[in-house]
């Protein structure tokens, strides 16, 4: 899968920019989201399992998020985007966010 990380944090050099990471059985790489970052990936092969840990327990009220294809970003997935819920194609603008 392809994993990418955007950093929030508006008081860092490095705001609103992003890294991929692309996390296979053959390199067996994990990724570290720290607090202040956006998360989200991709599927590059099908029947692909993904596990994450979440350092809170989740709370529906407090979610947030950022829609894939936000232009303030400016990233481009390697593959078309073919499933996605309703409720991550719905994230508003980065710049209406609550973020």
């Amino acid at each position: 899968m392809l994993d990418v990380i955007v950093d929030l944090r508006s008081d860092s050099p490095c705001f609103k920019q992003w890294r991929a990471f692309e996390l296979t059985p053959e390199n067996r790489l994990q990724l570290y989201v720290p607090p202040g970052f956006a998360h989200g990936f991709q599927t590059l092969r099908d029947d692909t399992e993904v596990e994450y840990l979440i350092s809170e327990y989740y709370s529906p009220t407090h979610a947030a998020g950022l829609r894939f294809n936000d232009p303030q970003f400016g990233f481009e997935w390697p593959l078309q985007v073919a499933a996605i819920s309703e409720k991550d194609r719905a994230w508003p603008d980065f710049e209406t966010s609550p973020f």
